[in-house]
């Protein structure tokens, strides 16, 4: 596992709420909610999935401060949002360097003592990347929602058919609601999961470096990736791993089952704070 290097002194002010960060030469939007990080309350970074941004999580950040009592902080990466633009065409290998080497920076720039990262989609092998091949002492946890850790067949066909309607339908003008530019927004990340090679592409090793506690959360008729994907952190991570399937449920689980994620987060996020005490009070007797 690599350490993130040694960088500025963060610059961010949770009490203004929202503003621009920036992490790895890029200026990001940032917005905070709920009260800010102390040595006692861990923040929650929430990664969007490939096409979303800050603005695409709607009210979940809110509810999730409310339903856990920490600190919620969600930001678009580089080419969403209204963050700046991404280099195009995207590397395959994408979401590792956004792992190894835009999310240390933004980490550092929250300036929280912990950390807790909740990714969905591209957002959830982000996290798991970062957990995995990052050595941070201030990572507590990590909750991945609708993973990929492989690419799947039926998940590379869900990726032809949005191509499909991107070109065919009010798609674009939809996501220009949320993004400065859809087209690029939008072509980063199908072109890269369209490459011909992409069928080949595999993560999972990272796995194998993750050294806390996992929240996997999968719908089972998720048009992107089946439990195997969930079941593949479940079988090698060396560190605890809960598996929540949710039925009646696609690629979003915080739109389509909000309660339920909602209680699982809580309760992932209580377990990891009585571990925290258990392990302080066993140290603090220690002879």
């Amino acid at each position: 596992m690599s350490a993130p290097a040694s960088r500025p002194a963060p610059k961010l002010d949770w009490r203004a709420g929202a503003g621009r960060l920036v992490a790895a030469g890029k200026s990001l939007e940032w917005a905070g909610f709920g009260p800010a990080p102390s040595a006692e309350l861990p923040a929650i970074l929430l990664l969007h999935e490939g096409l979303g941004c800050l603005g695409l999580w709607r009210d979940f950040p809110r509810k999730l401060t409310e339903a856990t009592g920490l600190p919620v902080f969600a930001w678009s990466r580089a080419g969403y949002g209204r963050s700046d633009p991404a280099k195009l065409p995207r590397p395959m290998d994408y979401m590792t360097r956004e792992a190894v080497e835009v999310l240390p920076d933004v980490i550092d720039a929250v300036g929280a003592e912990q950390v807790i990262l909740f990714g969905h989609s591209d957002g959830g092998t982000i996290a798991a990347e970062y957990a995995g091949r990052v050595d941070d002492p201030r990572l507590r946890g990590v909750v991945v929602m609708a993973p990929h850790f492989f690419a799947e067949p039926m998940g590379l066909q869900s990726i032809k058919d949005a191509a499909e309607a991107f070109a065919t339908t009010d798609m674009k003008a939809r996501m220009g609601k949320h993004h400065d530019d859809p087209e690029a927004a939008f072509r980063g990340w199908n072109d890269a999961w369209l490459n011909p090679d992409f069928h080949h592409w595999n993560v999972a090793d990272a796995i194998d470096g993750i050294r806390v506690p996992v929240l996997a959360i999968q719908g089972e008729g998720d048009q992107y990736g089946t439990r195997a994907q969930v079941d593949e952190i479940a079988k090698r991570s060396p560190a605890p791993v809960e598996v929540l399937m949710l039925g009646d449920c696609k690629h979003a689980p915080q739109f389509e089952q909000p309660q339920a994620v909602l209680d699982a987060v809580a309760g992932f996020v209580a377990r990891l704070a009585r571990d925290k005490a258990t392990s302080g009070a066993a140290q603090a007797e220690a002879p």
